[in-house]
């Protein structure tokens, strides 16, 4: 409820000590019981084939990954793959997919070094935030629309205005609710390149339009200051790395476009972690792959003054 970050801290702190009884009652229970934990099954790795690869792969896939786009990228990435097996046939015929797993795992561990070298695939530091492009009333039909564009992540948002039934109704397990204001995320599949079929939203659609709904909930008038239903609508466009938060961002655009009287405005980046011993990276705006191939993501959205929602 736009919280300051000192006591935000200081509730997380909370929230892991009181944690820490229900671990130690866990442990209690698993020693009680007295079951020993599942071996982790043993991989029987060809060093030499691992070794071959590795040999001839270094190159070419140092020349793809550096590659700044990302959809040339993935091109070029699949493009030394096939090259690999091709070349490999000969010697190590049938085995193009642990060849490709080879490959796969030279690839998570450049791209977590270079990283932790303050290298990124984008060329960025780990500070950086990609350049930001924002554009308001750029639809005729709609009360307010925003198109936001943060480095290759692209969100229209529309925001609509409706009165008296228009507001959705729950049936819940402790009744009815009636909910003023609506957040939907659209992820269509052309926004990462791919063709499949579109059905009805799946987690991740509900997840981060669930998250975008808490970020911009919290600064909406009160009902008697702004009696109207509010819908929010997001189209991401394009996605490498936290469509959620341009939903935030082009959201909190698009309510202010339609002339919504909201406390203040909204925004918010997705925060990542590399990890290797005591090595650590911090990084500000993930890309897809930093996000994919890091060890945690951290979403964090609010105003100037303070936090409204965030997801780890």
């Amino acid at each position: 409820d736009n919280l300051d970050e000192d006591t935000l801290l200081e509730a997380l702190f909370f929230g892991q000590d009181a944690v820490k009884p229900i671990l130690e009652l866990q442990d209690k229970l698993r020693l009680a019981i007295g079951k020993e934990k599942r071996p982790d099954p043993v991989i029987e790795v060809d060093t030499e084939l691992k070794a071959r690869v590795e040999e001839i792969a270094r190159e070419p896939l140092i020349r793809a990954l550096s590659k700044v786009e990302k959809l040339p990228r993935y091109a070029a990435l699949d493009k030394v793959s096939e090259e690999i097996c091709e070349q490999l046939a000969g010697e190590y015929e049938g085995r193009e997919k642990e060849i490709k797993e080879f490959i796969g795992e030279m690839k998570y561990h450049l791209v977590r070094s270079w990283i932790l070298k303050n290298e990124r695939l984008d060329k960025r530091d780990t500070t950086t935030v990609r350049p930001i492009e924002s554009e308001v009333g750029l639809l005729p039909r709609v009360h307010g629309s925003a198109l936001f564009t943060r480095g290759e992540t692209q969100a229209i948002v529309t925001a609509t205005l409706g009165f008296g039934m228009d507001n959705q109704k729950l049936d819940l397990i402790t009744g009815q609710e009636f909910r003023n204001f609506m957040l939907h995320y659209n992820f269509p599949p052309f926004s990462v390149g791919e063709a499949r079929m579109m059905r009805g939203p799946g987690r991740r659609e509900i997840g981060h339009g669930h998250l975008a709904h808490r970020a911009l909930s919290k600064v909406l008038p009160s009902k008697e200051e702004f009696p109207y239903v509010i819908r929010v609508v997001s189209e991401i466009t394009e996605s490498n790395g936290s469509s959620s938060m341009a939903t935030v961002c082009g959201g909190s655009l698009s309510l202010m476009d339609a002339g919504v009287p909201i406390k203040a405005p909204v925004a918010g980046i997705a925060m990542g972690l590399i990890k290797e011993g005591d090595e650590i990276a911090i990084l500000s705006d993930i890309l897809g792959d930093e996000d994919h191939l890091g060890d945690m993501d951290f979403k964090v959205a609010g105003t100037e003054d303070g936090v409204t929602a965030l997801q780890m």
